[in-house]
Parts: C-alpha cells; sequence; structure tokens
C-alpha cells in the first residue's frame, strides 16, 4: 500500500510538472527599471499564478530608450517579443513600422472586451490614430506635476501652491529673502519645461497640429512664450532662485525635493510613492497642478509613461497567451489598481480611477495628492495642442533640445540662439525621418 502511494504521490507530480511545462508561453519586454522595474516583474508573476494555462516570460531592457531599440533589432532579426512596453515618445515610430498588430484589431480577433471610451481622453489621444483607433494598451501613465514645500511657503505667508509662472516667480524672490536657499530645482527635461508648459499654455511645439497632421510638420517652439519661459528659468537661477539638480551636478529633483535640499520642482507624478518613501522626517509637502501663464485659460496636461504594443509575427497560441495576459495588467481590479497602489502612476480609466476612489485610496494619506495629476489631464477637452506630439524620431529630437538648454543654462549660449540651434538640427531629423518614409501617411 505504501509502495502505491508513493508511486501515485509520483505520478501526480509527474503530471503537475508536465502540465506546467504546457503552458503556452510569451514574451513581454517592459522598459521600466529600477523599484518600477520590480513592480512590472510581479506583475507578471501575478498573472502567471493567477491561472495555469499560459506564462509571460517578462525581461526587462534597462530602460525606455533601450526597450525601443532592442524591440526593432528584434524584430529584424525574426526575434520580437509578442507584447513590448513602449514610452509615448516611440508612438510614431511604431505606428509606421508595420511591425505592429493594432491594438483595436487585436482586442476583437481575441475577445479582449475593453471599453475604448472608458479612457481618459488626455490618454487615448496620446495613442490614437487620427481616426481614434487605439493601436497600444496603455500600461502606466502620469502625468507633471508641482511638488511644493509648505512649511517653505509658510514663511513668506503663502498657504496655497503658485497658480501662475509670474506668482511663482514672485514667490522664489520672496522665498530668497525668508532664508530659502534653492526654492526651485529643475533641469534639462524636455518633457516637464518644454512640452507639459506648451500644453498647459495651449502652445505649439510644432506645425500640423504637433504633428498629428502629417509628416511635413517642422518644430517652431523658438517663435513661442517657451523661450521666454526659459529666460525666466535662467533669470532664477542667475539670481540665486533656483538651483539645477542632475546627478551630475548634485542630484536627480526626486532627491532634492525628498531631502528637503530645494522647496520646490515639478516632476512626473509616478514618483510619488518615491517620495513618500524617501523624504527626510517631518517634510511637509503637498502636490499641485503646474504653473501657467493664464491660470483661467489652463488647457490639459500631457500624459507621459507608457503603452503595451502587440507585435506581428507570433503564433496564434502565443497571442492566445498575450491576450489573456492584457486582460489581467488592463482590468480595473487586477491592472490599474494594482498599479496605482504600488507605484505613483494614475488609472487610466474612468472605471479605474472610480473603483480607486470608491475604495477610499486617495483619502489615504499615503496616497493623497496622486489625484491632482487627473486633475491636470482633465483640466480641459483636449485640443489639437494638447492632445500630444507626434513626430518621428522624437526621442533623438528631445535629445538636440536638451542638449542646447543645458548649453545656455551653464552659461555657453545665449538662450534665443541654443533654441533656434536646437530647432534647426531638429528639423534636420524630421525631413530625414520624412524621407524615410516618403509616401506614407500617419495612421
Amino acid at each position: 500500500m505504501k509502495r502505491l502511494i508513493l508511486l501515485a504521490t509520483a505520478a501526480t507530480a509527474i503530471a503537475s510538472g508536465a502540465g506546467a511545462a504546457e503552458r503556452t508561453k510569451f514574451e513581454f519586454w517592459y522598459g521600466l527599471t529600477g523599484d518600477l522595474g520590480e513592480v512590472v516583474q510581479k506583475h507578471c508573476q501575478l498573472f502567471n499564478q493567477s491561472q495555469d494555462k499560459y506564462e509571460a516570460v517578462c525581461t526587462g531592457q534597462g530602460g525606455y530608450d533601450k526597450a525601443e531599440q532592442n524591440t526593432i533589432a528584434a524584430y529584424r532579426a525574426k526575434q520580437q517579443p509578442t507584447v513590448v512596453q513602449i514610452y509615448d515618445a516611440g508612438t510614431v515610430n511604431f505606428m509606421l513600422s508595420g511591425a505592429i498588430y493594432p491594438a483595436s484589431k487585436f482586442a476583437k480577433d481575441y475577445d479582449i472586451d475593453i471599453d475604448w471610451k472608458a479612457y481618459f481622453p488626455g490618454i487615448a489621444n496620446y495613442y490614437a490614430t487620427s481616426a481614434g483607433e487605439m493601436w497600444s494598451f496603455p500600461y502606466n501613465s502620469s502625468s507633471a506635476v508641482f511638488y511644493w514645500n509648505k512649511d517653505a511657503w509658510a514663511k513668506i505667508g503663502k498657504n496655497e501652491a503658485p497658480k501662475t509662472w509670474a506668482e511663482f516667480g514672485e514667490d522664489l524672490k520672496a522665498l530668497k529673502a525668508a532664508g530659502v536657499e534653492c526654492g526651485f530645482a529643475f533641469n534639462f527635461d524636455t518633457w516637464m519645461d518644454l512640452e507639459q508648459f506648451s500644453a498647459t499654455n495651449n502652445i505649439p511645439i510644432a506645425t500640423l497640429d504637433n504633428g498629428y497632421g502629417g509628416l511635413g510638420a517642422e518644430l517652431v517652439i523658438n517663435k513661442t512664450a517657451f523661450v521666454d519661459h526659459m529666460k525666466d528659468f535662467k533669470a532664477w537661477l542667475d539670481a540665486g532662485y533656483a538651483k539645477i539638480q542632475t546627478p551630475q551636478v548634485g542630484k536627480n529633483l526626486v532627491q532634492a525635493f525628498a531631502d528637503g535640499t530645494c522647496a520646490s520642482t515639478t516632476e512626473s507624478i509616478a514618483n510619488h510613492g518615491t517620495i513618500k518613501n524617501t523624504q527626510v522626517q517631518g517634510l511637509n509637502w503637498g502636490v499641485a497642478m503646474l504653473p501657467v501663464i493664464d491660470a483661467s485659460k489652463r488647457t490639459n496636461s500631457l500624459v507621459g509613461g507608457a503603452s503595451l504594443w502587440v507585435m506581428q509575427g507570433k503564433s496564434k497560441e502565443e497571442y492566445e497567451a498575450a491576450a489573456a495576459f492584457l486582460k489581467y495588467v488592463t482590468a480595473p481590479d487586477t491592472g490599474e489598481k494594482y498599479i496605482a497602489e504600488n507605484t505613483g502612476y494614475i488609472p487610466v480609466t474612468t472605471k479605474g480611477f472610480d473603483l480607486l476612489k470608491s475604495s477610499g485610496f486617495y483619502d489615504d494619506p499615503k496616497y493623497a495628492g496622486r489625484e491632482v495629476a487627473i486633475q491636470s489631464l482633465t483640466a480641459s477637452d483636449v485640443g489639437p495642442l494638447s492632445r500630444g506630439i507626434r513626430l518621428g524620431n522624437f526621442t533623438s529630437i528631445r535629445s538636440e533640445i536638451r542638449a542646447e538648454l543645458e548649453a545656455a543654462f551653464t552659461g555657453q549660449k545665449d538662450m534665443q540662439a541654443a533654441i533656434d540651434a536646437a530647432v534647426d538640427r531638429s528639423n534636420q531629423i524630421l525631413r530625414r525621418y520624412e524621407q524615410t518614409y516618403k509616401g506614407a501617411a500617419l495612421p
């Protein structure tokens, strides 16, 4: 009898092992790193544990840029993953790549019940075609917010964050007079300093509605209020009101704010959790929408983060596995709620937001303030200049602008001359991109 029990146990173990080995596997590549990358990896594990039919093999690529580059190279070698996480700047490249299984079609073909209208317009418009069809699945979304030290502002008799950039400039001057050594930490990040500034003030970055109108778009940032905005930043820097904070010259913006070095910064809401977890004891801080030029004319901010793209050229079985995964990680309860609870990212649909609100998520002091990013994304109806940016090789364009801003802020160039140079080189990038896709139309 004992021998029979042992044999039965062994048989069960073999059957179990065989069952596990028969799971249909598919590859998912992601770009997030560090703590956020660990959250993605855990999400994969939770999916794998939730059922016994499919297995997501999830591999970090070491950054958003690398995720995009590695996927393009892998596709050319016919070794692409089934699903990949691509950040906002890679949207155009993937739309025109011919390597994508559009999300709306994939969802229909593999029975993923998604209410596309439930996505916040500021998120949906960034990843949708001109016809409004979603070509990727929004996953981790964020927007820019203003982090401010309430105790520092109390020194100048104020208990509210500045609503306009002019008011902020006056506050910085008063903070310096009150003994605050660094009122504002900033760097050369174009997503923050250029893209969010332009969207929230309804200012163009490029012609043809920021590129949505076609590949012939050209940058115009050297002819907009962005130039004066950066001149203000330079004046604040020179007056000692603000400090540049990068790992090369000090620390990153999140660290500079969380440790009390600087009284304010503009950063992604995705960093809310990091600030909460790393702040110096007693730091009394809050979250507000970004200052704008005219508070009565505020328009919506832009979405940041990334979405999930399905690649062409995989088997029916892999697509079925990927569909099960996408259902899991985009659902309000197993997807949006998980991401929001474990990062600073925001829910991407009204259903996800309502679920979090009803659960008391935003009433918890640990998460208080994260709803500000939703308020910012929905501050107005999405318009031609606040829907997003659709420029080819936008990662390279960001690099050109960032390099020129650094040159201006470090005194190597005049601000106008620096931005002129950035526009000139960026437009060359756009013309090369247009030539590469000659005759192609944006979907």
